[in-house]
């Protein structure tokens, strides 16, 4: 079986206790909890954390700098934000700075486990109300910027990236190889001059505004 190494990071005492109590009951997480962003990064090259649930508002550092910083450090170190914030300004921080799930205190136990699952084996998983959020950032329509020259192929792997899909259903909705799906989102980000899914689709939306 194997073991996921999941580091939370939770000032409140009591929470930090309960949900570490709760994940170590799913059977193949192990809980390492962090009191702060800061005792997270000091043990973070000794630990291997496959996953990383992070509190906003933290004292001192804050857990979206926290998360850029792990981004930095352990790259395959996979975030989710567990927060009771879900303003739009945290939720788009949050993603911009590596996060790829977020998921709102409030949720059942079940659904935090198979967030983390899910979180895990490369998804990206996040609570309705924010999921929505995101959806309806990116409702208007994609028009492609003249000075970026997309081809009619990577503008529809950017539309379909932008709705939401992985890369395979991309592959699977355009018939195409997984491995041609990655070539053109490199060209994308290549074109665009971003690192990452996040950026890429935040600059085809404030161009495209």
């Amino acid at each position: 079986m194997i073991m996921i190494n999941v580091g939370f990071v939770e000032d409140d005492h009591e929470v930090r206790q309960g949900y570490s109590f709760l994940i170590e009951q799913a059977g193949d997480l192990r809980c390492h909890p962090f009191p702060d962003a800061e005792s997270l990064l000091e043990t973070i090259s000794s630990i291997k954390l496959d996953v990383v649930l992070m509190d906003v508002n933290l004292p001192g550092m804050s857990g979206i700098e926290c998360t850029k910083k792990i981004k930095q450090i352990s790259p395959q170190t996979q975030v989710m934000m567990f927060t009771v914030y879900e303003n739009n300004e945290s939720v788009f921080q949050a993603l911009e700075a590596g996060a790829s799930g977020y998921v709102l205190k409030h949720s059942s136990p079940a659904f935090l486990v198979s967030s983390i699952m899910e979180l895990y084996e490369g998804g990206a998983p996040m609570s309705a109300q924010i999921a929505r959020k995101v959806v309806t950032s990116f409702n208007k329509p994609l028009k492609v910027p003249a000075d970026y020259s997309l081809s009619s192929r990577e503008e529809e792997v950017l539309d379909l990236l932008s709705q939401g899909f992985r890369y395979q259903d991309i592959a699977n909705k355009l018939f195409i190889s997984i491995a041609t799906v990655r070539s053109h989102i490199y060209h994308i980000y290549e074109k665009l001059h971003v690192k990452n899914r996040t950026e890429a689709l935040n600059k085809w939306k404030r161009n495209s505004e």
